[in-house]
């Protein structure tokens, strides 16, 4: 044997000593702040395959692209030696066996009072062009979650400044409630007017997936410079990458959270939980998890429930979260995966029509099928009684409706429906609310004694 190769031999043998006593020795080293550099093997579509980058589900990695420039992401899964990343951003100049990197930014959400009144993006970015807000603290994206048994029962109703809501669908102080609709029917205009009217000290608003022509016309058009002076806007448009689209939810949840443990009473609007969800399908896919209910795979059916049991009380009485999820019905089908699932899980579910907003009424409230779960625990017997007096006279024309439309209906067929018939103006004129009107709690009880109570038929 030459004396080269015998070096050569030896050379490798020690190699193999050392590599061998620094994988025993890693374990019980401290981290000592090294990040452990990867490359990037393969890119398809959003998900990007790195090796050599050991980084935990959930940490934050930093792949190089052209330029010298780097794109955050964030490690979703991994297979083998494998590490699956998704990006948090657009990916532009992506080359083949790119550097990837762990990056020590954790995914964290600065608050404080500089918040309000601004409008950011998922990551925390001003969108307003108001300059940086200044920080009075961190939390984590994912929040922490509070013992069910601590948590403050809801026994406070809620003034949302909707009639139809506070008469026939009490709200209370941490309730989750959805908010049914199909595409068109005015679920943004009714978000809006809850945003202004709501008795509320903090309001935050995730839009989640929507156009981005919308984030514009909500904060200036429906939410107005007085609702957002009290508001924190976070937007994530449907143009940005489903990574990005689930951090908007979660840094709004987290938000609100900070503001209920100051002891405050916040309003959450979510625009929409259908979003998120979709979000999260377009994770699970790429990463290889099987399609299950119409393409959902099964993570989506396991953070919708974490991310909404994230609202509600706080504990031992420490401000609360009341949340507005709007739940987008494909097709006005109220059986569609998500919507079946979130009724599951809320609190309550208000169902706008399509047949009710085609004839001119708004809010396009389906009071028959809307149910609000805490009704009996905020309110008395005498409103409860009315509730349902109101309920029967719109079941019992909703029966006849056909009949009545083609002038069928014998008067005297049925007592019941001769009442509705004969309060049915005054139903829809309690019903229906202009935008810029508001009805206070007290208002809307004493407007549906009115209307019940009313003799003069």
């Amino acid at each position: 044997m030459s004396t080269s190769v015998a070096a050569a031999q030896w050379e490798e043998a020690r190699n193999l000593r050392l590599a061998a006593r620094l994988a025993q020795a890693e374990p019980t080293v401290p981290n000592a702040g090294l990040a452990r550099e990867g490359v990037l093997r393969r890119a398809v579509g959003l998900t990007l395959e790195a090796s050599g980058c050991s980084a935990p589900m959930g940490s934050r990695c930093r792949v190089e692209v052209a330029g010298g420039r780097w794109v955050d992401a964030e490690v979703v899964g991994f297979a083998g030696d494998r590490t699956f990343l998704m990006p948090t951003a657009h990916l532009e100049g992506l080359l083949p066996n790119a550097r990837v990197v762990q990056s020590h930014q954790q995914g964290e959400v600065a608050v404080g009072e500089g918040l309000l009144g601004r409008v950011i993006d998922s990551d925390g970015v001003p969108l307003d062009g108001r300059g940086p807000i200044r920080a009075e603290g961190h939390m984590g994206l994912s929040g922490v979650s509070i013992n069910p048994l601590m948590r403050e029962p809801i026994t406070r109703s809620l003034d949302v400044g909707v009639r139809a809501i506070n008469a026939l669908l009490p709200i209370g102080r941490g309730q989750r409630v959805g908010l049914f609709a199909g595409s068109g029917v005015g679920k943004s205009t009714l978000l809006g007017m809850m945003t202004r009217f709501t008795a509320a000290d903090v309001i935050v608003v995730g839009l989640i997936g929507e156009r981005g022509r919308e984030v514009r016309d909500f904060v200036e058009a429906t939410l107005g410079e007085e609702g957002l002076r009290r508001s924190v806007v976070v937007a994530a448009p449907a143009d940005r990458p489903p990574l990005a689209r689930l951090h908007g939810a979660l840094r709004a949840t987290a938000i609100a959270e900070y503001y209920r443990d100051q002891g405050l009473h916040v309003l959450l609007l979510m625009d929409s939980l259908t979003r998120y969800a979709q979000a999260q399908r377009e994770i699970g896919l790429s990463v290889g998890e099987p399609p299950t209910t119409r393409g959902y795979p099964p993570s989506v059916f396991a953070k919708l429930p974490a991310l909404v049991e994230r609202a509600g009380n706080g504990a031992d009485g420490r401000g609360s979260i009341t949340a507005f999820y709007t739940v987008l019905t494909e097709g006005d089908d109220q059986q569609e995966p998500i919507a079946d699932a979130a009724r599951a899980i809320l609190d309550g579910h208000i169902v706008l029509s399509r047949r009710i907003a085609d004839s001119g009424q708004y809010p396009a409230i389906d009071v028959e099928v809307s149910v609000s779960r805490v009704m009996q625990d905020i309110t008395d017997a005498p409103w409860r009684e009315r509730i349902r007096k109101l309920r029967r006279l719109m079941s019992a024309y909703s029966t006849q409706r056909d009949l009545i439309a083609i002038g069928a209906y014998q008067r005297g067929s049925d007592p019941l429906v001769d009442e509705a018939l004969a309060r049915w103006p005054s139903i829809m004129d309690f019903l229906g609310q202009d935008v810029a009107e508001a009805s206070d709690v007290e208002q809307s009880k004493a407007a549906l004694t009115r209307l019940l109570d009313d003799g003069n038929l």
